[in-house]
């Protein structure tokens, strides 16, 4: 317990969540395309969009679960599972949500670590010590603290940052969506914007669906502006992408549809500090208007896929829109223009015909 770690455990926790909230979020969105409800009572035979529905709330029902789990697991090992599992679904009962979730898993993985260290069986028993001993005794202290100490005070902190968030006025509500596109924009799905998808995945567990929104939203402007760019510069007549990048955004784009922003990590690279900029402006503007205009994803993924359960979908596309345009007119405007030297070199580093094999 020497170096204890924070920022590690939830980065590992998130990157396991993030799968599954995107296929609970994928089954939840196609379902309620097609008119899917959740099914609470199951009486004969139901739907196959019905299903769809129950199959995806289930799933994003047990996030606080999962991060849970994750962050033991990430701290303990093996060991850290049952009592990550356990205060997990504590915090779902009491109330304490995503957050206790993710408060819980820490105490569980690190209650599992100290018993690892101090306590002592025989030889005989040290078997016994991965599979019984310690998820045993750290589910005990855990649990304890998680129902008579911790689990409370987040339930009651939880439901004062809901009653805050929903009596935020119109320019608080701008300032904290640009707040949240900047920084779920400028590392293009890396450190930052997964600590940022925890917070707001918190909120949207307490009812509050429009920051998520505008997360979703600047996960999804990175690739949109550049493509953007691209046209302006045939208008324009400037030339700021090399062959190599044009392809890459034939990528880039269709997995930006989906939110992923990663499809655009080839041309971010080639011109960092640019790129950074103006994805932050794009996504501080879209980010800003997305929570202005009350944009609410009812799932926490999954793109444009995420639009039919929104209340107010066209004010999300809006936005989207105008973050998009954002983030590709001032990247045009940044970028320098590709010389034809850029281009040849470019052409020389992929050129495998002087690669002899024998």
């Amino acid at each position: 317990m020497k170096n204890i770690k924070f920022k590690e455990p939830a980065l590992t926790a998130i990157s396991y969540l993030i799968p599954i909230v995107v296929a609970g979020g994928f089954l939840l969105a196609i379902g309620n395309i097609f008119g899917g409800e959740a099914i609470t009572e199951f009486k004969g035979t139901i739907g196959i969009w019905d299903a769809l529905s129950t199959a995806g709330g289930l799933i994003l029902g047990m996030l606080p679960v999962v991060v849970s789990t994750g962050i033991a697991f990430a701290i303990a090992d093996k060991p850290g599972i049952a009592p990550g599992f356990m205060v997990g679904l504590i915090s779902k009962t009491i109330g304490s949500g995503f957050l206790g979730g993710l408060i819980g898993g820490y105490i569980a993985g690190w209650c599992a670590v100290l018993v690892l260290k101090y306590v002592k069986v025989p030889a005989w028993a040290k078997g016994l010590m991965p599979t019984l001993i310690v998820p045993f005794l750290s589910s005990l202290i855990a649990g304890a603290v998680m129902f008579y100490i911790l689990g409370g005070p987040i339930a009651e902190g939880t439901k004062v940052l809901t009653v805050y968030l929903k009596s935020l006025n119109t320019n608080e509500k701008f300032f904290y969506g640009l707040v949240i596109g900047i920084l779920a924009s400028i590392d293009y799905g890396g450190a930052i914007n997964k600590t940022v998808f925890a917070l707001v995945l918190a909120m949207q567990a307490q009812g509050i669906n429009e920051p998520i929104t505008a997360l979703i939203l600047a996960s999804m402007v990175t690739p949109f502006g550049f493509t953007f760019a691209y046209f302006l510069q045939k208008v324009f007549h400037k030339k700021i992408y090399t062959q190599m990048e044009v392809e890459t955004l034939k990528t880039a784009f269709p997995m930006g549809l989906v939110e992923i922003t990663e499809g655009s990590l080839p041309i971010v690279l080639n011109d960092l500090w640019r790129s950074i900029v103006a994805t932050g402006c794009g996504g501080a503007i879209g980010g800003g208007l997305s929570m202005l205009w009350g944009a609410d994803s009812k799932i926490p993924a999954s793109g444009l896929f995420a639009v039919p359960t929104m209340s107010r979908p066209l004010q999300f596309l809006a936005a989207l829109v105008i973050g998009s345009l954002v983030t590709g007119i001032v990247f045009y405007i940044l970028k320098k223009p590709v010389t034809e030297e850029a281009e040849e070199v470019e052409e020389k580093d992929v050129d495998l015909g002087e690669i002899n094999i024998g």
